[in-house]
């Protein structure tokens, strides 16, 4: 397995994460706000995101997948549920990657269902060409190729987390 050249570097990364918590900061000046990282992909940009936002927010974390391996297997599993009460509260779902939209846009729906007052997401890779399900992106960090990526807290079979980068992964044969 190899792990090739950064697809991003980690100031990159760094700088973008920044810009999107000052817009996020901007949207909900004066209000409160719930953050609910998806894990465990996120965990790295939805640390480093929420430490940039400047209004207050509370912190949750759903666990909920559709993977094994590097391939989706259609169905998302809820493995870890919220536990905020999110009715009537603006909520901010953060993502690592969009790929097929499968999984965020199940979570979208499943937090509708429980009214928030309002309900953005955020995700740091947006990868366009893969998507099935149309799911809205309100604050995107990049736009990525049909590749498969690790670093950042993005894995292949739980590995390359620690990453500080994001870099294009391939087999070795």
């Amino acid at each position: 397995m190899v792990v090739g050249k950064p697809l991003f570097s980690e100031e990159d990364i760094q700088k973008k994460v920044k810009e999107l918590a000052e817009q996020i900061s901007k949207d909900f000046e004066g209000q409160e706000l719930v953050t609910i990282g998806i894990l465990k992909g996120a965990f790295m940009f939805f640390a480093d995101l929420v430490r940039h936002i400047k209004v207050p927010l509370t912190i949750d974390f759903i666990v909920a997948s559709s993977y094994i391996k590097e391939s989706t297997t259609g169905e998302v599993k809820i493995h870890y549920d919220v536990r905020e009460e999110i009715e009537g509260k603006n909520v901010l779902l953060v993502e690592d990657i969009v790929d097929t939209g499968i999984t965020l846009n199940y979570l979208r729906e499943r937090f509708l269902l429980r009214s928030p007052k309002t309900l953005k997401i955020c995700a740091l890779l947006d990868k366009k060409e893969r998507r099935l399900v149309d799911v809205p992106i309100d604050y995107k960090g990049f736009e990525i190729p049909n590749e498969f990526v690790v670093g950042y807290g993005l894995d292949y079979n739980n590995q390359y987390r620690n990453l500080p980068y994001i870099a294009i992964f391939k087999k070795s044969i």
